[in-house]
Protein backbone atom coordinates (compact mmCIF):
# COMPACT_ATOMS: atom_id res chain seq x y z
CA UNK A 1 0.00 0.00 0.00
CA UNK A 2 1.67 3.68 -1.02
CA UNK A 3 1.27 6.32 1.29
CA UNK A 4 -0.95 8.65 1.33
CA UNK A 5 0.59 11.08 -1.33
CA UNK A 6 2.72 10.00 -4.12
CA UNK A 7 5.93 11.30 -4.97
CA UNK A 8 5.51 11.49 -8.58
CA UNK A 9 4.58 14.83 -9.36
CA UNK A 10 1.54 15.92 -11.95
CA UNK A 11 2.10 18.29 -15.00
CA UNK A 12 -0.72 20.40 -13.48
CA UNK A 13 2.15 20.81 -10.42
CA UNK A 14 5.23 21.89 -12.60
CA UNK A 15 2.76 24.16 -14.14
CA UNK A 16 2.09 25.98 -10.84
CA UNK A 17 5.48 26.57 -10.80
CA UNK A 18 6.05 27.82 -13.67
CA UNK A 19 3.68 30.42 -13.03
CA UNK A 20 4.69 31.12 -9.86
CA UNK A 21 7.88 31.92 -11.00
CA UNK A 22 6.24 33.89 -14.18
CA UNK A 23 4.87 35.92 -11.26
CA UNK A 24 7.79 36.81 -9.70
CA UNK A 25 9.19 37.57 -12.91
CA UNK A 26 6.88 40.00 -14.39
CA UNK A 27 6.00 41.40 -11.02
CA UNK A 28 8.25 44.87 -11.66
CA UNK A 29 5.25 45.25 -14.42
CA UNK A 30 2.48 45.18 -11.32
CA UNK A 31 4.38 47.76 -9.15
CA UNK A 32 4.89 44.34 -6.53
CA UNK A 33 1.21 42.82 -6.34
CA UNK A 34 1.97 39.47 -8.91
CA UNK A 35 4.93 38.87 -6.47
CA UNK A 36 2.43 39.35 -3.09
CA UNK A 37 -0.11 37.06 -4.87
CA UNK A 38 3.02 34.31 -5.91
CA UNK A 39 4.18 34.61 -2.59
CA UNK A 40 0.81 33.28 -0.64
CA UNK A 41 0.81 30.98 -3.01
CA UNK A 42 4.00 29.53 -2.58
CA UNK A 43 3.12 29.24 1.66
CA UNK A 44 0.27 27.63 0.88
CA UNK A 45 1.85 24.87 -1.86
CA UNK A 46 4.95 24.75 0.19
CA UNK A 47 3.22 23.66 3.29
CA UNK A 48 1.51 20.70 1.42
CA UNK A 49 4.50 19.58 -0.75
CA UNK A 50 6.25 17.00 -0.27
CA UNK A 51 8.92 16.94 -2.78
CA UNK A 52 12.04 17.85 -1.92
CA UNK A 53 12.40 19.72 -4.87
CA UNK A 54 9.61 21.47 -5.24
CA UNK A 55 9.66 22.43 -1.29
CA UNK A 56 13.43 23.90 -2.13
CA UNK A 57 11.98 26.24 -5.57
CA UNK A 58 9.13 27.46 -2.91
CA UNK A 59 11.38 28.25 -0.09
CA UNK A 60 13.56 29.63 -2.81
CA UNK A 61 11.21 32.29 -4.25
CA UNK A 62 10.07 32.90 -0.58
CA UNK A 63 13.28 34.13 0.58
CA UNK A 64 14.12 36.01 -2.88
CA UNK A 65 11.11 38.07 -2.08
CA UNK A 66 11.64 39.07 1.55
CA UNK A 67 15.82 39.54 0.96
CA UNK A 68 14.55 42.21 -1.79
CA UNK A 69 11.80 43.57 0.31
CA UNK A 70 14.81 44.37 3.07
CA UNK A 71 17.23 45.60 0.29
CA UNK A 72 14.33 48.02 -0.73
CA UNK A 73 13.66 49.36 2.81
CA UNK A 74 17.04 49.63 3.09
CA UNK A 75 17.78 51.97 0.47
CA UNK A 76 14.63 53.53 0.30
CA UNK A 77 16.39 56.72 2.47
CA UNK A 78 18.23 57.37 -0.54
CA UNK A 79 15.73 58.20 -2.55
CA UNK A 80 15.15 61.32 -0.18
CA UNK A 81 18.41 62.04 -0.22
CA UNK A 82 19.38 62.08 -3.68
CA UNK A 83 17.43 60.97 -6.09
CA UNK A 84 19.94 59.34 -8.52
CA UNK A 85 21.84 56.97 -5.39
CA UNK A 86 17.75 55.55 -5.03
CA UNK A 87 17.34 54.91 -8.72
CA UNK A 88 20.40 53.23 -8.90
CA UNK A 89 19.90 50.91 -5.59
CA UNK A 90 16.33 50.12 -6.95
CA UNK A 91 17.87 49.14 -10.10
CA UNK A 92 20.00 47.19 -8.92
CA UNK A 93 17.81 45.59 -6.38
CA UNK A 94 15.29 44.89 -9.51
CA UNK A 95 18.40 43.29 -11.20
CA UNK A 96 19.55 40.96 -8.48
CA UNK A 97 15.61 39.94 -8.44
CA UNK A 98 15.15 38.97 -11.85
CA UNK A 99 18.63 37.29 -11.89
CA UNK A 100 17.04 35.43 -9.00
CA UNK A 101 13.98 34.15 -10.52
CA UNK A 102 15.28 33.65 -14.04
CA UNK A 103 18.09 31.30 -12.77
CA UNK A 104 15.74 29.91 -10.31
CA UNK A 105 13.46 29.33 -13.49
CA UNK A 106 15.77 27.64 -15.51
CA UNK A 107 17.19 25.38 -12.68
CA UNK A 108 13.43 24.13 -11.79
CA UNK A 109 12.82 23.93 -15.44
CA UNK A 110 16.15 21.51 -15.54
CA UNK A 111 14.66 19.61 -12.72
CA UNK A 112 17.51 20.77 -10.36
CA UNK A 113 17.74 22.05 -6.94
CA UNK A 114 18.03 26.06 -6.68
CA UNK A 115 21.55 27.16 -5.56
Amino acid sequence: MSAPYDDVKSPGDRTVMHVLYGLHTISWASMGMLAVIALIVNYIRRADEHDSLYVAHHSYMISTFWWTVLWLVVTGPLWLLFFVPGMVAYTVIGLWYLYRCLRGWLRFNDGRLPA
